[in-house]
Formats: structure tokens, sequence, C-alpha cells
């Protein structure tokens, strides 16, 4: 076979094959799509079909032979004629044997024959047969009533006449016993011809007879038909599951890019926050270090002592831009010289306190969440107060989960005239849900003797290994 040849073939086989595994996706679809109570019905439908067709050409059809008598194969026989009689054998039909005596009280009979005739009389038992007078009597009573038979011949009749009678009643029965034969073989010759009449009969019947033979190649269909419905029930049942997977596989899929995307924009925003945050920040901390030189150089060297670290500290994070979680230690090191920088410019307005233990500083921690929350404190609830107040940062371990507390004693929650918008409160509670799903979660109330407080609980967990 030529290469082109091969090629063509391959072709054609890779067209069929994929025709077949269209046809099959759109039956498999098509068993999907429909309900149980139609593929019961159409099931039954089938198999009703099926058992039908099997009758029918081309699966089914009738021939028509003229069988002979050589084909008629084994005929029955003919009924055999009753056997004969006895007396139609060579066996003669009058037998004299001698009588013999077993039972008590039975001696034989005397036969005399004489010139009065011929006498049959019973034989009287002997003198030593009675051993009493008692048993002879009942002997003797016995004999005289056995049968006895006596033929008397005519006075006058000697004993020629008698041998002639005896000599005639002999050829009688010969006679008798040779007509009796010749009656069973005339009955006998009747019975062989009408065995052969039933023969001849048999034959001629059997001579040409029609015989219709039904010849049948569909009794495969019901078995056939069940198999199907068998193989249509599984790949319904299991199509459909695929079916599923699939479909939850897309729907997830298409759930974890919207939540990228979302993700996405939520960083983009805290992005464009921290943008307009940190220059205003920035500008209004070197403006400060430019007064205190003139005024106060000790206190302009320590607030630029604080700014440098702010900036080593929040570089790593604006150069990343992934607001992913870090170490609770990180945030710290950016909220502490913040704070810092903002008792220079507030003077004694602002009261600071830090309470994290040193086993809870390698937890993870989103960041850039805590300085978003201190920024709101700051701006919302402690600069719009005349006296200032306290800024809080508390860091606890509850219910297996870390919960980090910024809380301040301003103005409350929404009673400054810089009320913001609410922004950047949804923008944490949506990082958190992206982040950590329903595990997460921020909580804002009122702190004791005014003021405000936000917790942030997520799950406890650290950088360096798992969650204790």
């Amino acid at each position: 076979m030529s290469t082109e040849a091969a090629a063509a073939n391959a072709s054609r086989w890779q067209r069929f094959a994929a025709a077949s595994v269209r046809a099959f996706h759109a039956y498999a679809g098509w068993l999907v799509g429909i309900s149980w109570w139609r593929f019961a019905l159409l099931s039954i439908l089938l198999l009703i079909v099926a058992a039908i067709l099997q009758h029918l050409p081309p699966f089914s059809w009738k021939t028509t032979e003229v069988l002979t008598i050589g084909d008629a194969g084994v005929r029955p026989e003919p009924p055999k004629p009753p056997r004969l009689p006895a007396q139609g054998r060579d066996e003669p039909i009058v037998k004299i044997e001698k009588h013999k005596t077993g039972k008590p009280g039975e001696y034989g009979y005397d036969i005399k024959i004489d010139e009065t005739g011929v006498r049959i009389t019973p034989k009287s038992p002997p003198a030593s047969a009675a051993s009493s007078a008692g048993a002879a009597s009942g002997a003797a009573s016995a004999a005289a009533d056995a049968p006895s038979v006596e033929i008397r011949l005519p006075p006058g009749a000697t004993s020629e006449t008698v041998r002639d009678a005896v000599e005639e009643a002999r050829r009688s029965i010969a006679e008798a016993i040779e007509d009796a034969k010749q009656e069973a073989e005339a009955a006998r010759q009747e019975a062989e011809v009408a065995r052969q009449e039933a023969r001849s009969e048999a034959a001629a019947a059997a001579g040409q007879r029609v015989r219709v033979r039904t010849t049948r190649f569909g009794d495969f269909l019901p078995e056939l038909a069940f198999l199907w419905i068998i193989a249509s029930a599984v790949i319904k049942i299991t199509y459909k599951r695929q079916i599923q997977a699939e479909a939850q596989a897309a729907q997830a899929t298409e759930t974890a890019e919207a939540e990228q995307l979302k993700r996405q924009v939520v960083e983009a925003r805290m992005a464009a926050m921290q943008a307009q945050v940190e220059p205003h920040f920035l500008f209004n901390t070197l403006a400060s270090i430019d007064h205190l030189i003139e005024t106060d150089p000790a206190r302009a060297s320590t607030m630029q002592k604080n700014l440098i670290a702010l900036l080593r500290a929040s570089m790593p994070t604006l150069r990343d831009g992934d607001g992913g979680p870090r170490d609770l230690k990180r945030e710290l090191e950016v909220i502490r010289p913040y704070l810092e920088i903002l008792k220079v410019r507030m003077e004694d307005r602002l009261r600071t306190e830090i309470d994290v233990p040193d086993g809870l500083l390698s937890a993870e921690f989103p960041a850039m969440m805590i300085q978003t929350l201190v920024e709101n404190a700051i701006k919302h609830g402690l600069e719009p107060k005349p006296e200032g107040g306290l800024l809080s940062v508390r860091a606890e371990v509850q219910h297996g989960k870390l919960a980090v507390t910024v809380a301040d004693s301003g103005v409350g929650f929404g009673k400054a005239a810089t009320g913001g918008t609410g922004v950047g409160l949804a923008n944490i509670r949506e990082r958190l849900r992206l982040l950590y799903g329903d595990k997460a979660a921020l909580n804002v109330r009122e702190h004791n003797g005014g003021g405000t407080a936000v917790t942030v609980t997520v799950p406890y967990k650290s950088i360096e290994g798992p969650a204790a």
C-alpha cells in the first residue's frame, strides 16, 4: 500500500471517528435533556417495536416445501393385529393329564369301561388312611360327595361297539382341532392383509405433502433493545454527571476570575487611596520639619528620623503593590514612626498605646490595613476633638483567631464634620472577603467613654508556619 493510500485511509478513519464522537455526544445530550418518565415510555415503545419486527421481513420469512415419500422421514407403523388365542397354535385344545393329588381328602378317580358303558368314579380311601373311626367316616363322606361321570351304553352293546365309539370321538376331536387351526390361519391372513392395506394408505398419504417452514433471524431484536436501554440509562446518568461537573468547573473558573478581578479592583482602589494619602502626608511632614528646623532643631531631627523609618518600612509594600498578608511586625514598623510624626504635629493632643505581645509579631495580617484604620481614627476621631485623645492598637487571640483592634477616644463614629464616605471600611471588608472568605470579619462599635473601636478578625496563622 502506497503512502498516499495509507494517508487517505487514515483520514477517512479520523473523519469516521470524529463523526462517531459527535453522534455519541448528540445522543448523550438528548438523553440528558429528556425526563426519566419520557425515557421509560420510549424504552417500552422500543421493546414493543423490537417484538413486532422480529416477526416481519427481512427478519422473518416463510418457505413452502413439497415432501415425497423419501423425504417423509420415519412413518408410524400400523397397529399390529391381536395375538391369536392359544387354540390357534400347535398346542392341543384338549389335554389329558394325570391328576396330582396333594390335598387331604383327594385320592383320584377310577375309570371303568365294560359292556354297560364308561364310568369315572372317585377312589375310596384306603383303610390305613383312617386311624380312627371318626376319621374313616369323614373320608367316606368326602368320597361320596366328590363328582362322578358315567357314560352308559345302550343295552346289548359290545366292547367292539365301545371301541368304535371311542375311535369316533377321537376322530371328531381331531377334526375339530383341524378346523380350529384353519380358522386361526384365516384370521391371521386377514390381519396381515389389513396391515398391508394400512401401510399402503400411509404411504399414499405421505407420497406428496406440503410443509410450511418459518425462518427467523430477528430473535435477537428484543435482547438487543433491552441492552440498548440499559446502555442508554448508564449514559444518561454518567453523562449528566459529567455535564454537571463541567458546568461546576466552568462556574468555579468564572467565579475565580470574577473574584480575581474584584481583588484587582480593590487593590487598585487601595493603591489610589494610598497614592492620595502618602503625598499629602509626606508634604505636610516635610513642611513641619522645615518649620521645626528654625524653631526647634531637636524635634525637627526626631521627626526627620521617624519619616526615614516610615519610608523605609513602607517602600517594600509600595513597590510590590500586592497588598497581600504579611506579619504584624512589619505593620508595626510602619505604624510606630507614623504615630511619632503625628505626635510632633499634634503635640500633647495625641497619646498612643501599642499592646501587641511578642508572640504575635509573626502572625499573618493584611498589609496596610492597620495604617488605614489608624489614619481614619486620627482624621475622623481625634483631630476634630480640640483636646485630642488616646489612640490604642491592641492584638490578641480570640477563639483561635487573631483580633487586631484600633480604638480612639475621639468624637465618635460619623459625628465629626469631616465624616468620611465609608469607602475605606468598605474596601477593607472586600479585601477580607477576597483573602479569607467568611473566615474574617470587620466589626465597628462605640468605644467605652466615647470614640470608636474597629476590630479586624482573621484566621490565626504564623508566616513562619501553620497556626498554633
